[in-house]
């Protein structure tokens, strides 16, 4: 059956970042390299002071906001520094000064990389942490408890490493959220608004390395913007500093053209070729539900890492028996043309990606696979003889 199936290597990509990305975007970076079609040069070699670059980016803006539904008081900007710097951007921009503690959720690897960083800047309060439970499971509503003096609340909603997922928006209305959507962004429709803060980088699902998307509330900025010159943010440097990059419209210094052409290319494929978010999120789950059938209905051969309510729909995060399989698992899935199927160094075990790029023929491929090394290797499994 799999030798029938006529996908290649790019298509079966299912890598935790960076991610797949849509044929019809590659085809068309692919020609961009050689030759922009509206310029006559390669978009390698297209200066980011050109007016082709200004209505690159605002196209890309606009495009964003069509697609959340943004309202007109959010900036969108194009940064760099990935989500890491944004860990440092965030609290330099909304802590700094304040006597209440920042509230943060510690629910795996990536919101536990974040706290340190805020920890530099001023008080933080871990509002739930996850690592007792080895993070496998995320917090209910009656866990948590926010306070409505906090600065802001900050969490991660989809934790790419441990495969959990929040389906639903945290925290208090009156209390700015702040939310690291990194791994999830564009791949369904988010209630932007109701966020005052997000920020994404691009190589999950939306491009490759290079650009960070951070969609900020003009009123979460105006109270440090006020009495300052030129809508700096206080002292910070003009790298760190939100309104810099407002007032330069994404262009403070060299912005990377290259990685914000493919952001372009992935929004008009969401737009035009996927119907918009509540689409990509339903073709979305029905690749995650197809994939999780096959590990709930393996008989234990297969353990999804995470518990099932707050699966994400990213990132199938699961197990073998034993190392040895897990190895032979992944040898073997090479072999047959397929890629990034290894787990996170911090957890191990096996982790398959779905972010938008990848189609759901790939992953009917590897449901066929897992079928069949399950049929080939159950009698491996402990317990059995």
């Amino acid at each position: 059956m799999r030798g029938e199936v006529t996908l290649n290597r790019n298509q079966l990509n299912f890598s935790g970042g960076p991610g797949a990305l849509p044929d019809r975007v590659l085809i068309q970076v692919q020609e961009a390299i050689a030759n922009v079609p509206e310029v006559g040069l390669s978009v390698l070699g297209i200066s980011h002071r050109s007016d082709w670059f200004a209505a690159v980016v605002e196209e890309v803006s606009q495009n964003i906001r069509r697609l959340l539904d943004l309202p007109e008081n959010y900036h969108v900007l194009l940064l760099q520094g990935g989500a890491t710097q944004q860990f440092s951007m965030v609290p330099m921009t909304l802590l700094r000064g304040k006597t209440a503690p920042a509230e943060y959720l510690h629910t795996g690897y990536w919101s536990g990389k974040a706290i340190p960083e805020a920890v530099k800047v001023g008080a933080l309060r871990t509002v739930w942490d996850g690592s007792g439970n080895g993070f496998t499971r995320l917090p209910t509503d009656d866990e948590l408890a926010f306070s409505p003096a906090a600065p802001y609340l900050h969490y991660a909603s989809n934790e790419t490493v441990e495969g959990l997922q929040f389906h639903r928006v945290l925290g208090r209305e009156d209390v700015p959220r702040v939310c690291d959507m990194s791994s999830d962004f564009l791949s369904r429709p988010c209630e932007a608004e109701r966020f005052s803060l997000i920020y994404a980088h691009a190589q999950k699902n939306i491009g490759p390395a290079g650009v960070t998307v951070v969609l900020v509330r003009d009123a979460l900025l105006a109270k440090t913007r006020a009495g300052t010159q030129g809508g700096a943010l206080g002292n910070l440097p003009g790298f760190l500093d939100y309104g810099s990059h407002i007032a330069a419209k994404s262009n403070f210094n060299t912005p990377p053209v290259f990685a914000i052409y493919v952001v372009l290319l992935v929004t008009r494929w969401l737009l035009q070729d996927m119907g918009g978010l509540a689409a990509m999120a339903a073709k979305n789950q029905a690749k995650a539900d197809l994939l999780y059938q096959v590990i709930d209905r393996s008989d234990g051969f297969y353990r999804g890492r995470a518990m099932a309510r707050d699966r994400s729909s990213m990132n199938a995060v699961f197990t073998l028996p034993n190392e040895a399989l897990t190895q032979q698992f992944l040898a073997e899935a090479m072999a047959t043309g397929m890629s990034g199927l290894d787990g996170h160094r911090a957890v191990g075990g096996l982790r398959a990606s779905l972010y938008n790029g990848l189609s759901l023929a790939a992953v009917e491929y590897l449901a066929g696979f897992m079928h069949d090394f399950r049929r080939r290797h159950a009698s491996l499994k402990p317990g059995k003889r």
